[in-house]
Order: structure tokens, then C-alpha cells, then sequence
């Protein structure tokens, strides 16, 4: 065999190895990646039963409700232009409460219900993580308060104290 067949077949076989590896990492992180949404993205299209996602928002004022079993609690996650309703089982954070910024992690089941497996709440009064505030302010009802972007920020007729 010639030396510039070798280094052809060489370099051809580089590649493939290359390109297999690159798909066995993209991969991994399709399995692994956890994409947020807002409630108006849900709105228009439900992502895959069984998906993982985030999904970020303010909670709904007189959404929060026990169900029956006493440890379930449902509750409305809102942009301020759509809601999706959020079942949870288990214990809320603190900071939890009507009206505040929350980023609640699950997946849709298949009946279409969103049963969450995490819910992280805001840790101070001004504070909204900056994907809801981003998605807030895609909305349109999001005003600016002084500082950084999701960090002193409000929604619109709010006031800060």
C-alpha cells in the first residue's frame, strides 16, 4: 500500500471516530440539558410527556390549594398572558406564597398535567430568577426597577417597598 493511501485511510477513520464520539456526547446532553419555559410557551405547545423542564413564572394569587391526600398542593404558574397548572407533592419552600417568582422543575404526565419534582422559590423580596424575568418581560407586563436585570426588578403595579 502507498504512503498517501495510508495516510487517506488514517484520516478517514480519524473522522469517523471523531464524529461517533461527538455523537455519543451530543447524546449524553440530550438526556441530561433541562430547557425552561415560560406559561405562554406551554400555551402554544406542550413538550413531550415525561420531558424534564423548567417552567418559571409568578404564582397565580388564589391558585394555591391542598388536595385531598393533605400532602399535595396545586398551584398556578403565570406570565402574566398565560397560566399552567402545577401539582406538587411534598414540602413548599418558605419563601412560597401567592404572587412571588417561582421555578418549578417536572415533567407533563401523559394525561397533560404538570407534576413537578422541585420548586425553587425567590430568595429575597426583589429577586426573580433572570429566565422569569426574561419570559415576564417577553410578555410584556414586566417593568424595570433600579438595578441589574432580575435583580431588582418588579412586575408591573407592584410596588417596591
Amino acid at each position: 500500500m502507498k504512503r498517501k493511501t495510508l495516510r487517506l485511510y488514517l484520516v478517514l477513520i480519524s473522522l469517523a471516530l471523531l464524529g461517533i464520539a461527538t455523537m455519543l456526547v451530543l447524546n449524553a446532553f440530550d438526556r441530561e440539558i433541562v430547557f425552561f419555559f415560560s406559561p405562554s410557551e406551554i400555551a402554544g405547545e406542550k413538550p413531550v410527556a415525561g420531558r424534564i423542564i423548567r417552567l418559571g413564572g409568578l404564582v397565580e394569587t388564589g391558585s394555591v390549594h391542598k388536595l385531598d391526600d393533605g400532602a399535595t398542593v396545586s398551584f398556578k404558574v403565570t406570565d402574566l398572558k398565560a397560566a399552567t397548572e402545577v401539582a406538587y407533592r411534598g414540602v413548599l419552600p418558605d419563601l412560597f406564597r401567592e404572587g412571588q417568582g417561582v421555578v418549578v422543575e417536572g415533567a407533563f404526565n401523559d394525561s397533560g398535567n404538570f407534576v413537578a419534582t422541585q420548586v425553587l422559590a425567590k430568595h429575597d423580596e426583589n429577586y426573580l430568577p433572570p429566565e422569569v424575568a426574561k419570559a415576564l418581560k417577553a410578555s410584556g407586563r414586566w417593568q424595570e426597577g433600579a438595578g441589574m436585570e432580575g435583580t431588582a426588578a418588579q412586575p408591573a403595579g407592584s410596588s417596591n417597598p
